[in-house]
C-alpha cells in the first residue's frame, strides 16, 4: 500500500517514559466508509483556499479578457438558445420572456457542469500532491466544486441586468436562492467524488465527462419548462437532481410559476443520495490513489 493507506485522523502520542523522547505523529486509517473528518479539513483550510485560488488563477492565466469569459459563455449560450429554441422551435417558457427564462436555468447549470468537470479531473490532476504530501484527500474535490462559485457570482450580474430590462421584480423567494445553490454544489460534489475516484482507475472517465454533461443538460429543464414533460414521465424525470435545482432557481428569482413540490422533493432526495454514495465510494477508493496514480 502507498501513502493513501493513511487517512485524515492524526493522533499525537506524548511519551512519559523519557523527557528527551520526541512526540510521535501517528496517522490512522479512517473508521467507517461514510467518515468525513470536518475538523481535519478545517485544519487544512489554508490548503483549501490555495487550491481554490490556484484553479481560478490557472484557468484565466494568459487570457486577454480574463474572468470575462465567465460571463461570455452563459450569455452566448442564452442567445443561441433564444434564437433556436425560443424563436425557431417556439418552445414555451411559462409566460416568461425566453432570454431570462433560459438564462435563469443556465446559471446553475453552467456552475454544475464546470464543478463536475473540475471535480472529476481534480484527483488525477493533483497526483503529485497526493503521492508526496499528507492532507485530507476530500480537500481536492471540495476545492474543485467551490471554485466555480466565483464565476457564478460574475454571471449573476448579467441576470440583474436582464431582470431590469424585462421589468422582472424578484419576490420573497429569492432569499431561498442560496439553498438551491447549495443543492447544486452538493449534486456536483456527489457526482464529482464518484467520477474522480473512478477516473483514477479508469482513464476512460475523462473522455466521457463531456458527453455525460451534454446528455444531462437535455435531460434537465434548461431549454424547456418542467410543464412540458408528460405527467406519466414526471416521476422518473424528477429523479434528476438538477430538476429541483433549476426549478427552484426559476421560482426563487422569477416567481412566476409555482414550483412542483413533488418534483423538487424527489430531486432533493436524489441530491442527498448522490452525495452519500459519492462519499462512500471516494472513501473506499482513496487509500489506493497513490498506488494506482
Amino acid at each position: 500500500m502507498g501513502t493513501e493507506a493513511i487517512s485524515s485522523r492524526e493522533i499525537v502520542l506524548l511519551s512519559n517514559a523519557s523527557s528527551n523522547e520526541k512526540p510521535s505523529l501517528v496517522i490512522e486509517p479512517t473508521k467507517g466508509l461514510f467518515h468525513v473528518d470536518l475538523l481535519e479539513i478545517w485544519k487544512h483550510r489554508e490548503l483549501l483556499y490555495f487550491l481554490i485560488w490556484r484553479d481560478i488563477k490557472v484557468k484565466y492565466k494568459q487570457t486577454v479578457i480574463g474572468a470575462s469569459w465567465a460571463i461570455i459563455q452563459p450569455v452566448m449560450t442564452m442567445i443561441i438558445f433564444t434564437v433556436i429554441f425560443g424563436n425557431f422551435a417556439n418552445i414555451p417558457s411559462d409566460g416568461i420572456p425566453y432570454p431570462i427564462f433560459a438564462y435563469t436555468a443556465l446559471l446553475p447549470w453552467t456552475y454544475f457542469s464546470q464543478a463536475v468537470t473540475r471535480t472529476s479531473l481534480g484527483v488525477l490532476g493533483n497526483s503529485v500532491l497526493i503521492t508526496k504530501v499528507y492532507f485530507p484527500r476530500l480537500i481536492i474535490p471540495i476545492a474543485s466544486a467551490v471554485a466555480p462559485l466565483i464565476e457564478f457570482c460574475l454571471s449573476f450580474l448579467v441576470l440583474t441586468g436582464l431582470m431590469a430590462w424585462f421589468n422582472v421584480v424578484p419576490t420573497w423567494g429569492i432569499v431561498l436562492l442560496p439553498l438551491f445553490l447549495l443543492l447544486a454544489l452538493f449534486t456536483a460534489l456527489g457526482v464529482g467524488l464518484f467520477l474522480s475516484a473512478l477516473h483514477v482507475r479508469y482513464r476512460d472517465v475523462g473522455h466521457s465527462i463531456g458527453f455525460l454533461i451534454q446528455f444531462w443538460m437535455y435531460a434537465s429543464p434548461v431549454i424547456y419548462p418542467l410543464s412540458l414533460v408528460p405527467e406519466g414521465w414526471r416521476f422518473l424525470y424528477s429523479l434528476n437532481p438538477m430538476v429541483g435545482v433549476i426549478e427552484g432557481f426559476r421560482w426563487a428569482i422569477l416567481g412566476k410559476v409555482n414550483p412542483d413540490l413533488v418534483a423538487m422533493g424527489l430531486s432533493g432526495g436524489m441530491v442527498v443520495t448522490l452525495l452519500a454514495l459519492g462519499i462512500l465510494y471516494f472513501n473506499r477508493m482513496e487509500r489506493y490513489f497513490a498506488d494506482v496514480i
